[in-house]
């Protein structure tokens, strides 16, 4: 069990390579964050659809209508998690600020701390669950939620530094989002570890399965597009299923699959 949760705490930690880029200034191009995202979310999508969703229909014991039903249910529970909450993206900061008041800067960088906190949360129990049932894919899921971690650290800690002039702050908003996916692994490790069935793992799975898929086409790719409107995003996510399908060829070619 430590391996998942070294996977979810490296994913969550990825935040922090954002956040310092963001108070030092080196700030990637719109592109390059924009392809990015773009890649995560080629990742997420082939390992939901091609791996995570088959692995879990075809568990001994799993019925289709509980596997699908499972599947939906990730997808409408990722969608009504995120009509809830605070709606700010990475964009939204970068416009703010250079057109508002440093006071106010602060408080949506606040108010996007909150958010990608709590849209964090799920990510971290999907790398955890993942890679509890097959460390191959664990491993695609850790990395591509690292990705799209970077730009949503930069998004809070620029301009909480702008506002603010301290570094340490800007880090530490930033780093509590990062911090919001580990601990969601971590309860993953609490509450999941004693449900031993294979039939309860899969139905986990193909629900997290539905939250990756809705993540990549609700926010990934749009996010991708905001940033970067002068370049398709479907570059990054073609990129990203052909490395992804590639690599796990490679890892089973030489036996790492889980």
């Amino acid at each position: 069990m430590s391996v998942p949760l070294i996977l979810t705490l490296l994913a969550g930690a990825a935040t922090f390579i954002g956040a310092i880029l963001g108070v030092l200034g080196q700030k990637p191009s719109n592109r390059v964050l924009a392809f990015s995202l773009g890649f995560a979310a080629g990742i997420m999508l082939l390992i939901s659809l091609m791996e995570m969703l088959p692995a879990a229909l075809g568990t001994e014991g799993m019925s289709p209508v509980l596997g699908y039903g499972m599947f939906i249910v990730g997808l409408l529970g990722y969608y009504g998690l995120d009509r809830l909450l605070p709606h700010a993206h990475a964009q939204d900061l970068m416009r703010a600020s250079s057109k508002t008041m440093p006071s106010n800067i602060k408080r949506t960088a606040i108010l996007l701390t909150l958010g990608i906190s709590l849209h964090n949360f799920p990510e971290g129990v999907a790398t955890y669950v993942t890679a509890s049932s097959n460390l191959e894919l664990g491993l695609g899921i850790a990395l591509a939620v690292a990705l799209h971690n970077i730009p949503e650290g930069l998004a809070v800690a620029a301009p909480v530094y702008a506002a603010t002039g301290s570094k340490r702050k800007a880090v530490m908003w930033a780093g509590i989002s990062g911090l919001a996916e580990i601990l969601g692994g971590v309860l993953a490790w609490l509450i999941l570890g004693s449900l031993v069935s294979p039939v309860v793992m899969a139905a986990i799975m193909a629900a997290v399965a539905g939250i990756m898929v809705a993540l990549s086409v609700d926010e990934l790719m749009p996010l991708a597009k905001e940033i970067d409107p002068n370049n398709n995003p479907s570059y990054g996510v073609l990129c990203g299923m052909s490395v992804m399908g590639l690599s796990l060829v490679l890892l089973q070619s030489i036996g790492f699959a889980g």
